[in-house]
């Protein structure tokens, strides 16, 4: 097995002035990575470099150790899960799932029968014929992780994709990814915004602000230090751990 880290930001640099971000870090291979921050802070830049939708103005990205500042999705070894699923309204969802392993749908029994076991895997088994429009949110995102599974690729990306689907449901699903992480074995970087997701489903923690990286930690501990101001703002907290608050 290969020691390089499963990716790389070594000063990965994106925008202008006031606007600019720029990231350093690096992940090991079967890691989980909670990546928080303000709105606005960067955090979906990040993951937008990582993915290759945004090329950035100077600084390297590596995956795996090869360069990839270049390189286009579909050949970085990723899958991503949007928020809004990215599911296509007009195909039904076998369809849907069978472009995430071919985009010219060109499947062979083989092709077909893996995107039917990932429908199994997601307990949906017997749902391919249906338009996503039929769905619940849930349904819909357990579709976009079954797509992810069906992928089978090292490193998965995560753009708060269980936001507005209720407590009770956003836990089942981070589980549900979770486990499909753990049979794929891949690295995964999540955008939360869920401090509680943070602390499920993560060894390390990315924490955002104005663009650059304020904290790159272990996971436990972090929402209980007290030195980050940023973190205070972040959590609606005062910044004096010995303030008690007044009613």
């Amino acid at each position: 097995m290969s020691n390089k880290p499963a990716i790389a930001f070594e000063n990965a640099a994106y925008g202008i002035g006031n606007l600019s971000a720029e990231f350093s870090f690096a992940r090991a291979p079967g890691s989980v990575t909670a990546i928080l921050g303000p709105s606005g802070a960067g955090k979906s830049t990040l993951l937008n470099l990582a993915a290759g939708f945004l090329t950035p103005a100077r600084g390297e990205i590596r995956i795996h150790g090869e360069i990839v500042n270049h390189l286009p999705p579909a050949q970085r070894g990723i899958s991503m899960v949007f928020q809004d699923n990215n599911l296509f309204p007009h195909l039904d969802i076998r369809t849907n799932i069978g472009l995430g392993l071919d985009p010219a749908l060109r499947l062979d029994a083989s092709g077909w029968a893996t995107v039917d076991s990932a429908l199994e895997r997601v307990d949906l088994e017997g749902f391919g014929p249906r338009l996503p429009s039929t769905l619940s949110g849930g349904e819909r995102q357990r579709v976009a992780l079954a797509r992810a599974f069906a992928r089978r690729r090292p490193l998965l990306l995560l753009d708060e994709p269980f936001d507005g689907l209720g407590p009770g449901l956003a836990a089942d699903m981070l589980a549900l990814m979770l486990e499909i992480r753990a049979d794929v074995a891949a690295t995964v970087l999540m955008v939360t915004h869920d401090p509680d997701e943070a602390r499920a489903a993560a060894d390390e923690i990315l924490f955002i602000a104005s663009g650059r990286i304020a904290a790159d930690t272990p996971a436990p501990g972090f929402f209980e230090r007290r030195d980050l101001p940023a973190l205070d703002a972040y959590l609606g907290r005062s910044s004096d751990p010995d303030h008690v608050p007044t009613e």
